[in-house]
């Protein structure tokens, strides 16, 4: 039995070891090739913001012919021109990203307020599961709170989920064909809708007639307490309630007159239903606001004209950056500054 315990504080004591030269020597190098996202939450912190807003492609997306090329973020800041902010964007990030991106900051930093995008789609099965889920689950094994020689190991054995494309799009058909719709729906399921517009048979008509069954696999679902985002913006909810943080969520604009125009009113019911789900969990909990933008940007102002996205010229950048702005002046009043723009 002792010789047993001996082995075992030996193993113990050489693995305690192997892990202090990992971390010292190896580690950083690992991060920069594996999960270079933690190089955001370091520059707010370097930067020693005290407003940070988190977002994907919509926060830097631009019009190629714009000459106001400013980010979302930007044109926040310029209400707070007094007040240190940085922005952590990551294309293709949702909830579960962002979460991961705040667990790096520490409490004693200088942040005292997130602002996080609230992305409607982010909730439907296409991006749960979507094709770059494997990527973005790899960036996160090194982040883990695990000791880092044992994430490496994690990683090295790839201890994420790893699918072919096809294996990721038969989950979300999956999904679509059985997640229930609202009980009064004339339609029971994301596919059954889908399944009633008619599918192209010329090759030169499939932006006309794909659109509208876009709108319904993007949007065509509601959102119930099970639903894996929500899982996520609860954990940010809580960790900053635990760290002291003002939370501002920030539901983007999506293009309702587009989705009113191609597949009707019913679309429109249900994507409001999903909003007064998201403003009722989120908005009366103590240190959130949530930022209702939903129908705030018009069809002229979206980018993409052939996909569903929150990509929108500067007009619509600035109408969205705005609404944000205000929502920090109830917290920011003394260093807040009016300023005059032809968007508004």
């Amino acid at each position: 039995m002792k010789k047993l315990l001996i082995r075992i504080g030996i193993v113990a004591v050489l693995l305690v070891a192997m892990n202090w030269i990992y971390s010292k020597w190896f580690y950083e190098r690992d991060l920069q090739a594996h999960s270079d996202m933690v190089n955001l939450p370091r520059q707010v912190v370097a930067d020693s913001c005290r407003i940070v807003y988190l977002g994907e492609s919509s926060n830097r997306t631009y019009g190629w012919a714009e000459s106001d090329q400013r980010k979302i973020s930007d044109m926040v800041w310029v209400y707070f021109p007094n007040v240190r902010c940085g922005d952590m964007t990551k294309d293709a990030s949702h909830a579960e990203i962002y979460y991961n991106m705040l667990k790096l900051i520490p409490k004693e930093s200088s942040v005292e307020t997130v602002v996080v995008t609230m992305n409607l789609r982010s909730f439907d099965a296409g991006w749960i599961y979507s094709r770059l889920e494997t990527a973005l689950q790899k960036q996160l094994v090194l982040l883990k709170d695990y000791p880092p020689l044992l994430n490496r190991f994690l990683l090295a054995f790839k201890a994420y989920p790893i699918r072919s494309e096809k294996e990721w799009d038969k989950l979300v058909n999956k999904h679509w064909r059985t997640d229930p719709m609202p009980p009064d729906f004339k339609w029971k399921s994301t596919y059954e809708w889908d399944m009633s517009f008619p599918w192209p048979e010329e090759q030169a008509d499939n932006d006309l007639m794909l659109l509208p069954h876009h709108y319904v696999k993007a949007y065509a679902f509601q959102i119930c307490d099970d639903n894996p985002r929500v899982k996520d913006f609860d954990a940010i909810v809580k960790l900053c309630q635990k760290r002291g943080w003002n939370l501002i969520f920030n539901l983007l604009p999506e293009n309702v007159d587009k989705a009113n125009e191609l597949v009707g009113q019913d679309l429109v019911s249900l994507m409001q239903l999903n909003r007064d789900y998201l403003v009722e969990r989120y908005g009366g909990q103590e240190g959130v606001t949530v930022v209702d933008n939903l129908s705030l940007v018009r069809d002229v102002n979206f980018i993409d004209q052939n996909w569903t996205t929150e990509h929108y010229y500067a007009e619509g950048r600035q109408l969205v950056a705005y609404q944000v702005a205000q929502a920090l002046k109830l917290l920011y009043l003394a260093d807040y500054q009016e300023i005059t723009s032809s968007y508004q």
